[in-house]
């Protein structure tokens, strides 16, 4: 951001972590839970069977609010699924320091910010994770 790199890991998982009206952190302690035990890392075999705990991995968080843009109608999407930034700063924070309460070694963007977002994605691995939980 700014020209500063905020957040930088090694090998783990990006998390695009968008929050949506009705989320709380019943939600975001679930998604931590699913992400921290997914077996989508190769092992010495190479088939995905490791966690990204277990692979040693890293988290980095970024804030994307985008990924409740609605675009069914119209030209111009519609964000009204997205939580008001205050509700989403707040969990977004939450998640967070559930990962690294829970000995993950997490990043972060900054919230809000107009950030250049780099990946080198190895693999054709992309998922959505999406609480139960949530309204």
């Amino acid at each position: 951001m700014d020209g500063k790199v905020t957040g930088s890991i090694g090998p783990g998982l990006m998390i695009l972590l968008g929050v949506g009206t009705g989320d709380g952190e019943a939600s975001a302690d679930w998604l931590v839970e699913k992400i921290r035990g997914l077996r989508i890392f190769p092992d010495s075999d190479g088939k995905m069977n490791l966690s990204v705990e277990q692979s040693g991995g890293a988290l980095l968080v970024v804030s994307q609010f985008t990924l409740y843009g609605d675009t069914r109608r119209g030209r111009r999407p519609s964000f009204d699924g997205a939580a008001p930034p205050d509700e989403a700063n707040r969990l977004y924070e939450y998640f967070v320091q559930r990962a690294r309460a829970l000995g993950l070694k997490v990043e972060t963007g900054v919230f809000q910010a107009m950030m250049s977002v780099h990946l080198v994605n190895e693999g054709p691995v992309t998922l959505i994770c999406e609480s139960p939980l949530s309204a």
